[in-house]
């Protein structure tokens, strides 16, 4: 499975159904245990993120692989980590289709899925069992029609923790109704509390949304550290819609992709800011190569994520920004990757 491959092929098949060939083909390729990814990752790549050893800083973002189903095949491609759900306590659909639209001109998508997915039930075993060549994150969220959203996320971290390396708590989808309003105020801070209290000794992450101001960003810092958040992750998709040239730029939903980089990079600034480095920040939006990840992590950024790069790079991305960050590290000097992190 090339990177030719998916240019040629996947990206001729409408982006949803395109998705989910994509994850047949890895969960398949992890079921026969065959090489993706060959070589150790290199020494200097190494570091340590609340507690857990990543061998690289590059992640894949959470979106992908929604039900766990491909577990094995994600690792094999390089990631340091990989990130599956997000997962609901019921299963749902998600929003009506289509709901995923590619952006080619811009290198970006849109997508209004909704939390579509079979449920943490149906998805914990298939994460216990799963051969893992680094750390594994299982996002959670809230079922679009839960009667008690922080019951919700209590459940969902208590249940993970039992599998996962780390749980993330995502309340910043724009594509559940009012599931943003978490983010702000008491709500915040009574769900911090519930997730703090069911995560037993897992590492609890929070991944935050990009449309913040910085009173927002304070609060959100605040709330983090009062409640023992260990990492932050900056950030999901945007409503905001920057000069955009697709066809598909009116579509609603959460955009990712190149055009989301500048306002990543500022909401990390602002993060890295309003934290004063007093919680390590994951950095995710518009990261398509080693020369953007390397800026990410010297503008202070622990670890990076992707996802939409690899529609328009190939499932090489990993590997190769990995590489290039060790190359990176070492021409300007660094014996290690913690060295670079809020060093540019």
């Amino acid at each position: 499975m090339t990177d030719a491959f998916f240019h040629r092929t996947l990206s001729r098949i409408e982006a949803e159904r395109a998705h989910r060939l994509t994850i047949d083909m890895l969960a398949a390729w992890g079921r026969v245990g065959a090489p993706l990814h060959a070589g150790r990752d290199d020494a200097i790549l190494a570091s340590e993120v609340a507690g857990l050893r990543f061998a690289n800083p590059v992640g894949l973002a959470a979106g992908l692989d929604k039900d766990a189903r491909a577990i094995t095949g994600l690792f094999a491609l390089g990631f340091g980590a990989v990130e599956v759900g997000t997962l609901t306590p019921k299963p749902q659909p998600g929003n009506p289709r289509p709901r995923l639209f590619r952006l080619v001109e811009d290198r970006a998508v849109i997508n209004r899925m909704g939390f579509n997915n079979g449920g943490l039930e149906a998805a914990l075993p298939r994460i216990a069992r799963a051969r893992r060549r680094g750390v594994l994150g299982v996002n959670v969220g809230a079922n679009k029609d839960s009667a008690d959203r922080i019951a919700d996320y209590r459940s969902g971290v208590a249940r993970a923790s039992a599998v996962a390396d780390y749980v993330t708590i995502n309340i910043s989808s724009p594509n559940t109704p009012g599931l943003r309003d978490l983010q702000h105020g008491d709500a915040l801070a009574e769900l911090l509390a519930a997730c703090d209290q069911a995560r037993g000794r897992t590492p609890l992450f929070l991944k935050v949304a990009p449309d913040l101001d910085s009173p927002a960003i304070d609060a959100i810092v605040r709330a983090a550290i009062d409640n023992r958040i260990d990492a932050l992750i900056v950030a999901n998709t945007t409503i905001s819609r920057p000069d955009l040239r697709s066809a598909n730029a009116g579509e609603a939903g959460g955009l990712s992709g190149a055009p989301l980089a500048a306002l990543s990079r500022q909401r990390l600034a602002d993060f890295r800011t309003a934290s004063g480095a007093r919680i390590p920040l994951v950095s995710v939006g518009g990261i398509d190569s080693a020369e953007e990840a390397y800026a990410r992590i010297r503008a202070g950024a622990s670890l990076v994520q992707l996802y939409t790069a690899l529609v328009y790079e190939g499932p090489g991305l990993a590997s190769r920004i990995a590489k290039g960050l060790a190359e990176r590290l070492r021409r300007d000097g660094f014996a290690r990757l913690g060295d670079a992190i809020g060093a540019g």
